[in-house]
């Protein structure tokens, strides 16, 4: 189906109205890596801590997806994602006043629940507003715009520390979600179902209808879900926590040396959804499937991350950049599987699909974390933890791989539609 916002104006004006939202929860997000030296210091935390922390942000997000899906399908992004912002400010008011560590971690999962639609409400919006051409370009967009923030939750947050400290910062970031809810509120088009439905003809069908029924059992989404949980999972994992600990522990940085390498991976990250973005409408008009890039871009991915692992303490910001920009390809897979279905089914494939990424971001980021002090308590060095722990991360993201390669074919409706 063609979009139906008209005008470069509107479309852009959207576009930016989101891209705020998706900007500060990135931010919010990734802020904990820059933030871990001093947290683990403040509370006296170990990596398990550390691990459950950060994956407590995720944890949150994943508690919604299910729910949220029906939701944004019915009653549209706007009203959602409003709801649900105002949730992310109290989540950041309650950290910034934290005492104790479950505190803290309450005020994570209730900040990752706030933020949780800030990627797939414009997304589900996008494939109702936006051509098949334009919604590629703004889902590798919007992660672009994500990497912002992840470079705010750098140099910036490290610069910015000295000078206000880090419960502060939670309260200029409770002031901005504030900002982004006036701006979505003026800026995001109304949800009209009946109205849509008669312009594209689509008639909704029982089977449409019966929850997420429809999306579990789609071939091609049950292709992706193992990468989605391991590869795409463990690469927000790694990006927004243990990139930090690995250089700081491992490779010897300073805490001001993590947080300028950080700085520099968001950039190159930066650039490489802008290219994905640019690159994306050309391989749509030749009929490139996202598949197959996902095929061809996930061994490199696999390989700097073993790279890695053979380096050890002379791993540091170069290899971890190529890791996590050539693992961006599994990002491809979330427009994929919402164009794969109904229009009418967007909300709810993007959200099983994110439920499917968040569970393994958690189970990443926790899991690494009591890994690395099982090792340390079986008598490795810290350097022999790190490399125990991300090995098996390795071994988990080969087999997914492995099951991606070999899995059905799927529908051929979804298998002739280009990426």
């Amino acid at each position: 189906m063609s979009g139906v916002l008209a005008g470069r104006g509107r479309i852009a004006a959207v576009f930016l109205a989101f891209a705020f939202a998706y900007f500060l929860s990135t931010l919010v997000r990734a802020i904990t890596a820059t933030l871990s030296p001093t947290l683990t210091a403040d509370f006296e935390l170990h990596s398990r801590d550390l691990g459950l922390l950060a994956g407590g942000y995720f944890l949150g997000f994943a508690f919604t997806q299910l729910p949220m899906g029906n939701w944004l399908d019915r009653h549209g992004p706007k009203r959602v994602i409003l709801c649900f912002l105002a949730v992310a400010v109290a989540g950041c008011l309650l950290f910034s006043v934290a005492t104790q560590f479950w505190l803290l971690l309450a005020a994570r999962v209730l900040t990752g629940v706030g933020v949780s639609a800030c990627l797939m409400a414009p997304l589900t919006g996008y494939r109702r507003w936006f051509d098949p051409a334009l919604q590629l370009r703004s889902n590798s967009w919007m992660l672009m715009i994500g990497s912002l923030g992840l470079v705010a939750a750098t140099l910036p947050v490290q610069w910015l520390m000295p000078l206000v400290g880090w419960r502060p910062l939670f309260w200029l970031l409770a002031a901005g979600v504030l900002v982004s809810m006036l701006v979505i509120a003026w800026a995001a088009p109304t949800w009209d179902n009946a109205a849509h439905a008669a312009n594209v003809q689509e008639v909704a069908t029982p089977r449409q209808d019966a929850g997420y029924a429809a999306v579990w059992r789609d071939p091609f989404f049950r292709k992706l879900m193992p990468i989605g949980f391991f590869n795409y999972g463990g690469f927000v994992a790694m990006l927004t926590l243990w990139v930090v600990p690995w250089l700081t522990r491992v490779a010897g940085y300073a805490s001001a040396q993590a947080a300028d390498a950080l700085f520099w991976i968001s950039i190159a990250m930066l650039v490489t959804y802008w290219l994905w973005g640019a690159a994306n409408p050309w391989l749509v008009r030749r009929g490139i499937a996202a598949a197959r890039l996902i095929g061809w871009g996930l061994p490199l991915a696999m390989a700097a991350l073993a790279a890695i692992l053979v380096l050890g303490p002379a791993a540091g910001t170069v290899a971890w950049a190529i890791f996590l920009c050539s693992s961006t390809v599994v990002a491809l897979a979330q427009p994929a599987v919402a164009m794969a279905l109904p229009a009418s089914l967007a909300g709810r494939a993007l959200s099983a699909y994110n439920l499917v990424v968040f569970l393994g971001v958690f189970v990443v980021q926790w899991g690494v974390g009591l890994l690395v002090d099982l090792f340390g308590r079986a008598g490795l060095d810290t350097v022999g933890a790190f490399r125990g722990a991300l090995g098996l991360f390795l071994g988990c993201c080969l087999l997914s791989y492995f099951y991606f390669l070999w899995a059905p074919p799927h529908n051929r409706r979804t298998a002739l539609r280009p990426a």
